[in-house]
C-alpha cells in the first residue's frame, strides 16, 4: 500500500523529482524511516553535477556507463538513467559506444593477469627471452597502430603482442570500436573508461592511471575528471535502493 506523505513530505518529494529527474521506490521508505538521511543524499548526490563541469547529458552517460558495468550490473538504474540521458541530448548511438567502452571493461582480467604471468615466469627462472626479442614486421604495424589509436605503450601491451599478436589486433579492434561510429568525442570515450576503471565497484589503479592520463591528453580538464570519479561514488546508494523496499515488505509481512 503507498504510504500517506504529509504535506511536507509531499514538497520534499517534488523538490526531489524537480532536481533528480525521477522517484524511486527505496525514496518511499527512507521518507518514511530516515528523512533526514535522504535530505542529506540529497545534497551529496546533487552538488556533483550542480558544480561541476559536465553537460546533463554526460553526466547521465557516465552513469549508464557505471551501471552496465559487469562489476555493477544494476538494471533498474541502467534504464533510469538511459531514459534521462536520451532526454538529456545523447543519441541512441552515444548510449551504445558508452556500452561499448563498458565492454571493453572485461579485458581487464587479461591485461593485469598478462603482466603477473611474465613476472611469475621470471620469478621461476623460465624463458622469457621473447621479451627482448625483435618484432616481426606485422607487430611492429600493429605497436604502430595502437600507439597512433591511443597515444601510448603500456607494459601489458606489449607483453600481449610479443605473447600473442593475433589476440593483441581483435583487443585493439575491440577496444577502438566506440571510434568507427565516432557520436562520442574522444574526451568523452576518455572519461566514461575514468568512470568504469575508478569505480568502487572495479577499483582498477593502473586502468584508472591510464585513462586519467588519456582523458588529459584528450583535453579533459582536472575539474571534469574529479566530477566523473564523484559521480560513480553514488553507486553506494543501492544498498538502499535495494535493502530499504525489502524493509519495507517485511514490516508489511511482519504487521500482518
Amino acid at each position: 500500500m503507498p504510504m500517506q506523505l504529509t504535506p511536507a513530505q509531499e514538497a520534499f518529494k517534488q523538490d526531489y523529482i524537480r532536481k533528480r529527474g525521477y522517484w524511486v521506490t527505496f525514496n518511499d521508505g527512507l521518507l518514511q524511516y530516515s528523512q533526514a538521511f535522504l535530505e542529506t543524499y540529497m545534497k551529496y548526490a546533487a552538488l556533483p553535477a550542480a558544480e561541476g563541469p559536465l553537460s546533463p547529458r554526460m553526466v547521465e552517460l557516465v552513469y549508464v556507463a557505471a551501471d552496465a558495468s559487469a562489476t555493477h550490473m544494476f538494471g533498474e538504474g541502467l534504464l533510469i538513467h538511459t531514459k534521462l540521458a536520451l532526454a538529456r541530448g545523447a543519441s541512441p548511438t552515444d548510449v551504445v559506444e558508452t556500452l561499448q567502452i563498458a565492454t571493453a571493461e572485461g579485458l581487464e582480467g587479461v591485461t593485469m593477469g598478462v603482466e603477473i604471468l611474465v613476472e611469475e615466469l621470471q620469478a621461476a627462472g623460465q624463458d622469457t627471452g621473447f621479451l627482448e626479442a625483435a618484432l616481426s614486421a606485422e607487430q611492429l604495424a600493429l605497436k604502430a597502430a595502437y600507439q597512433a589509436r591511443f597515444g601510448d605503450w603500456p607494459r601489458f601491451a606489449d607483453y600481449l603482442l610479443r605473447l600473442h599478436p593475433s589476440y593483441f589486433a581483435v583487443m585493439t579492434e575491440l577496444v577502438a570500436a566506440p571510434e568507427v561510429t565516432g557520436s562520442l568525442s574522444a574526451k568523452e570515450r576518455c572519461l566514461i573508461a575514468v568512470a568504469l576503471n575508478a569505480a568502487f565497484t572495479h577499483q582498477n589503479p593502473a586502468g584508472t592511471r591510464l585513462h586519467v592520463a588519456r582523458a588529459i591528453r584528450a583535453g579533459a580538464t582536472k575539474e571534469e575528471i574529479l566530477q566523473v570519479m564523484q559521480l560513480t561514488a553514488h553507486l553506494g546508494v543501492h544498498a538502499c535502493v535495494i535493502g530499504v523496499p525489502m524493509l519495507m515488505k517485511a514490516v508489511e509481512a511482519a504487521s500482518a
